[in-house]
């Protein structure tokens, strides 16, 4: 058999003693052969027993001796077939883990270059048992791969920025800068950077990770990469994992403001005329933090968990340090009057009055807190941008979220030492929204709008999301009443104080005076007299709710409805169910008409409602059927079990409040899992 081997290579079972045939040590690693086909890359697995020369076997399989010619001169090797089926499975597995390919039985064609850098890196990781071979050129190179071992970092203050640098050391000839790596990280398919043509990268899929979280947070331009301040928590595991990472004083000294108010104890003012549940001073303290890092704060409570006394203790904590302003919506406005009248009777309420407006401006100071509509944010623009506000509060803060309207760009106009945004609903119809509310309480956090749009909006990649929410969580403060629940008493009341347009005020304040003239000039007995001031008066409050609903002929815009109509919007935004009350069946007609009109689902009862259809549209609602439930306070005010309903909504007051509070329970009784938030419409 040895002495065909000059001819020819010559596989045997049999290993023969043949001391004329010179002896090799078998070679038992894999040899992965790599040849391109159109624009994938054929690959097979094979060993070389006689290492430098032919031939290739597959491993395990053929002679157990191969004989040949090896540099001119006839040799012998005694293959290990068990070390080679060894090596080939552990190599099998390794690929498998991350790629679909049985590289051991037959060709494998990889059309995903992804995958062929993968299968490279994989080699590169295991030369102690495989070699690859490219025998029509080698079309890919990859270099080792680089990890945080590899990573050096820098950072420093430049304004109300931080600069980073950094360099990855890949070996002595190889050496990135941050700048570079970011740049050819974006690019890259993967894990895998392209340094030069057909030469790659590759880098864990750790690092890969963070340099993603990194470039999600940074800005790159031809200046280097700087990082917004309030984005540096998002930094600490990147730069707690690198090599090294050196900082100036300008980042010790912030990192060391954020941690000295992470434990600091913050006392709720004195001054404030209510006890705060513990979530509520959670939500103090936290706005606190927020400002000595100087900050500002976006609070998105759920609809009754008491953001305004949180605003209102936050307010008092900064009134020594100058005016204050709060933005709302007209509706609001009283609200806003009552609450800080009830709850901080120590601050000054200022409210603009017609007429010249300077002296109101001018005279603003400590203590004082000027509560105005986002109207007047923009008709008074260029007077409230010229001063600086100890503290700036947008409540419904979601009335700014369209970038291109008068009152958002009025708002990003305030200067205040600490801004607070107030919302029940952050995201109302798209992610964008997010933008413009940070762009308000912290300018840059989110980078520009296009990058924004880019990063966070347009991309579907769960980690960009993951992304978003890792650098808002500090800044905005959101709790449900579920998250609440313990803490919260078993019912809520709210009185929503509406004020009426000027239209419905005039029609109003006509149909005051024709009551006060019909009852003057009635000329019927005393009991006559009292059942016509009776019905005067229910005129009066039918005109609060709808002037439709005393001259159908005059149909005004209705703030009611209005208000109503954004409670429905921000409950439906957050998964409530609502039942709707009112004294006046007609009234019910006008909000079914507009519900429809808006495509919004509910369940109706009134004192017309047969038993059956009573019991069918109860049973409805509790499976889950209707949004809302309208019902006519005498029809629906007893008797019925809708704890489906976590809120309860009163359209309109009636003369025994003790009734409201029947028809309130309703959904507050046994079998409510939930807290129940009513509100009085007024």
């Amino acid at each position: 058999v040895s002495s065909l081997s000059g001819v020819m290579t010559v596989h045997s079972d049999f290993a023969e003693e043949n001391t004329q045939v010179k002896s090799i040590e078998a070679d038992s690693r894999i040899r992965i052969q790599i040849v391109p086909i159109g624009d994938g890359l054929k690959v097979q697995m094979f060993v070389k027993p006689l290492g430098t020369e032919p031939p290739y076997v597959k491993p395990g399989r053929g002679g157990k001796v191969v004989y040949g010619m090896v540099d001119g001169e006839k040799c012998q090797a005694v293959r290990n077939l068990k070390v080679e089926n060894t090596n080939a499975m552990k190599l099998t597995n390794a690929v498998s883990a991350f790629i679909d390919a049985d590289l051991i039985e037959e060709a494998e064609l990889f059309s995903d270059p992804y995958d062929c850098l993968s299968l490279l890196e994989i080699l590169n990781e295991n030369t102690d048992i495989a070699l690859v071979e490219w025998p029509e050129g080698e079309h890919f190179r990859m270099k080792k791969s680089a990890s945080f071992a590899n990573l050096s970092l820098r950072i420093k203050g430049k304004g109300q920025w931080f600069e980073l640098e950094g360099e990855l050391n890949i070996d002595e000839g190889t050496v990135l800068s941050l700048k570079e790596l970011l740049s050819l990280n974006r690019k890259s398919k993967g894990r895998f950077i392209e340094l030069k043509k057909d030469e790659f990268l590759a880098l864990t899929e750790e690092l890969k990770k963070h340099l993603d979280e990194l470039e999600s947070y940074s800005t790159i331009d031809k200046n280097g990469v700087t990082v917004n301040r309030f984005a540096t928590h998002a930094l600490e595991e990147i730069t707690g994992r690198a090599a090294s990472f050196k900082t100036d004083k300008s980042w010790k000294e912030f990192q060391k403001r954020i941690k000295n108010s992470s434990t600091e104890d913050v006392p709720v003012p004195a001054t404030l005329d209510a006890d705060l549940r513990p979530y509520q001073e959670e939500g103090f303290r936290w706005m606190t933090r927020l400002k000595t890092w100087n900050a500002g704060a976006c609070l998105a409570d759920d609809m009754g968990l008491g953001k305004t006394v949180q605003a209102i203790a936050m307010m008092l904590h900064e009134a020594e340090n100058g005016p204050i302003l709060v933005v709302c919506p007209a509706s609001v406005v009283p609200n806003w009057g009552s609450e800080l009248q009830k709850f901080a009777p120590t601050l000054n309420i200022v409210n603009l009055k017609a007429g010249n407006r300077e002296d109101s401006f001018s005279s603003l100071g400590a203590f004082d807190v000027l509560v105005i509509t986002y109207g007047l944010l923009q008709s008074e623009n260029d007077r409230i941008s010229k001063i600086n506000w100890a503290m700036a509060v947008l409540d419904e803060a979601h009335a700014i979220k369209n970038t291109l309207t008068k009152s958002s760009k009025a708002a990003m106009n305030i200067q205040a030492d600490f801004k607070l945004a107030l919302t029940g609903t952050p995201i109302q119809n798209h992610l964008g929204e997010l933008w413009n509310l940070f762009n308000f309480c912290n300018p840059g956090l989110l980078g520009t709008l296009s990058q924004f749009t880019d990063r966070y909006v347009k991309s579907e990649l769960p980690a960009q999301k993951s992304h978003l929410k890792k650098l808002i969580t500090p800044f905005i403060l959101r709790r449900t009443k579920n998250k609440v629940l313990d803490e919260l008493p078993p019912k809520t009341e709210i009185t929503h104080t509406v004020t009426l347009s000027e239209k419905e005020l005039a029609f109003y304040e006509a149909l005051r005076r024709e009551a006060i003239n019909a009852i003057e000039n009635n000329d019927t007995g005393n009991g006559q007299q009292h059942l016509l001031a009776l019905a005067e008066i229910t005129k009066l409050r039918l005109a609060c709710c709808n002037t439709a609903l005393v001259n159908y002929d005059i149909q005004l815009p209705s703030a009611k409805l209005e208000a109503f109509l954004e409670i429905v919007e921000e409950l439906r935004a957050n998964n409530h169910r609502a039942l709707v009350f009112s004294q006046f069946v007609m009234h019910l007609a006008i909000v079914r008409k507009e519900l429809d009109k808006q495509g919004i689902s509910y369940q109706y009862l009134d004192g017309s409602t047969s038993i059956p259809d009573r019991q069918a549209a109860v049973k409805a609602f509790q499976s889950g059927k209707g949004e809302l439930f309208l019902i006519s306070l005498k029809a629906g005010g007893l008797g019925l079990n809708l704890t489906a309903a976590d809120y309860v909504l009163h359209l309109d007051p009636w003369w025994n409040p003790a009734i409201e509070d029947q028809a309130s329970d309703r959904a507050h009784r046994i079998g409510q899992l939930r807290p129940v938030t009513i509100y009085r419409l007024v």
